[in-house]
């Protein structure tokens, strides 16, 4: 069915359009998404609630290994204080860890009768950039839109006049340990519950 017939029957595919909203962080060992390796991958699933709220349910987090002939960046490692090697972090590869990432995505998009899932995150370019490459590497199917984002930092400013993620959720009265971030896992919660506490601002338009 084309997107311009279809019609949402479900609360989140119609607040969406016919997408379903999932928030991502990853963790590199650089910025180039091409030659730098994926070693975090964390998404939040989305759900309303009885009483239409938008709220956090479940999350997976994956820990990757880096590819083969991946660059790491040691300005980095030091920055998330990832050990790509270390033994302890049970890391998957990357085709295995996406799997298990997007396992979850692709069951909720049935459930949720969406056409695909969008990437929020908190200037999701650079996640979406690693994702698909990795995507492309490991030769899987996306389960995101290949271009459309959902941006915290840019409805952090429209809501808060902030851009940096510490500082929106705070503004949003959102706990926020400095300490905590820059793990996949505590940015995608606390991207998440940003996301949420915005878009419940906002009455549904039915």
């Amino acid at each position: 069915m084309s997107e311009a017939n279809y019609q949402p029957k479900t609360p989140m595919a119609r607040r969406f359009r016919g997408f379903l909203p999932v928030v991502i962080d990853v963790e590199t060992g650089g910025f180039d998404a091409k030659k730098d390796a994926l070693l975090e991958v964390a998404a939040v699933m989305l759900d309303f609630d009885e009483n239409d709220q938008l709220i956090c349910t479940d999350t997976v987090h994956e820990h990757v290994k880096p590819f083969p002939g991946a660059h790491l960046d040691p300005k980095a490692l030091e920055f998330t204080g990832i050990k790509p090697f270390n033994p302890f972090r049970f890391a998957n590869n990357e085709k295995t860890a996406l799997e298990n990432i997007f396992a979850p995505i692709k069951a909720a998009i049935k459930k949720q009768k969406c056409q695909r899932a969008v990437l929020v995150g908190h200037n999701p370019g650079f996640d979406l950039g690693f994702l698909h490459t990795a995507i492309e590497r490991t030769k899987l199917k996306s389960p995101f839109h290949l271009f459309t984002t959902f941006d915290t930092a840019t409805l952090g400013a429209v809501a808060y006049g902030q851009t940096v993620l510490l500082r929106a959720a705070r503004a949003a009265n959102i706990e926020f340990d400095p300490n905590e971030a820059h793990s996949a896992l505590y940015d995608a919660q606390k991207t998440a519950e940003l996301f949420c506490k915005i878009v419940n601002q906002w009455p549904d338009v039915k």
